[in-house]
């Protein structure tokens, strides 16, 4: 219909004027029109803005998320790093996280990790994975392994790594039923905004967020945590006394947070 309403306004102006310059610019405004519609048609078809927009894509379902938040910052040696990497890699290596995984619902976690330092120093060093079964757990682990170390200093802001992880949350492809923040780390909080406010709020959007404290350096931080930053349903923290015995403590936090039991949980508050 508008190709036909054009061809009779061409004509009709045809009828009245014969200037070549203005026939000329007639000629090219149909070639417009035209052009137009064809690129319309062509866009509908071929699933373009004129289309109806595609589905959002389905998450996969999980009875965890599990932001894994390693600290990173000036106090931790290289030696201690590669304690706490190992650690992590050995845990999801052991059957007994498999098997608390298969107690679930869904008989499987989604689990990211990210180094972090200062308030705005952070980087995911294995991403959203899938853990349902003793490949996917071995190649997570393996993950970890290879992972370098890529921050070194900065400050100490567990508020930071909170706020990180909780974009990291939400930002994750699956639809977790618990959402956990995993915060390991060896000292208090140095750099950045409130740690209790970033709790607060996080906690607020329906977040626990667990504590790994490790005492070398600061022999009270378990009070510390336990006062500003554990938080959340059903949060708790295990103390380490060293370095030496994260591999232990990190298996025996895994097993507690994805199961949901609550025995190291007694533990960790225990003063």
């Amino acid at each position: 219909m508008r190709i036909a309403t054009l061809h009779r306004s061409m004509a009709c102006l045809r009828a009245t004027l014969s200037m070549p310059c203005l026939r000329a610019a007639l000629c090219a405004l149909f070639i417009c029109v035209a052009t137009g519609t064809t690129a319309h048609a062509q866009n509908a078809a071929s699933g373009g803005p004129s289309s109806t927009p595609a589905p959002p894509q389905i998450r996969t379902d999980v009875a965890v998320g599990l932001v894994l938040a390693v600290d990173t910052s000036g106090s931790v040696s290289n030696g201690r790093f590669e304690l706490q990497k190992q650690g992590y890699a050995e845990a999801f290596r052991n059957p007994q996280v498999l098997n608390a995984i298969r107690s679930l619902v869904t008989q499987s976690i989604a689990v990211t990790m990210m180094q972090w330092t200062g308030p705005r120093l952070h980087v995911v060093v294995a991403d959203w994975t899938l853990i349902k079964d003793a490949a996917s757990a071995n190649a997570f682990a393996a993950t970890i392994a290879a992972a370098p170390r890529q921050l070194y200093g900065g400050g100490t802001s567990i508020s930071g790594a909170i706020d990180y992880s909780r974009i990291l949350l939400a930002q994750s492809p699956f639809n977790a039923t618990r959402r956990i923040i995993d915060i390991s780390g060896d000292g208090s909080n140095n750099s950045g905004r409130s740690v209790t406010q970033a709790r607060d709020e996080a906690v607020h959007d329906g977040v626990s967020i667990n504590g790994l404290p490790i005492l070398t350096l600061e022999p009270d931080l378990d009070h510390y945590y336990h006062d500003n930053v554990i938080g959340g349903p059903g949060a708790f923290m295990i103390p380490v006394s060293n370095y030496d015995a994260f591999a232990d403590a990190i298996l025996k936090k895994l097993i507690s947070e994805i199961a949901a039991t609550d025995g190291y949980a007694r533990q960790a508050y225990a003063k």
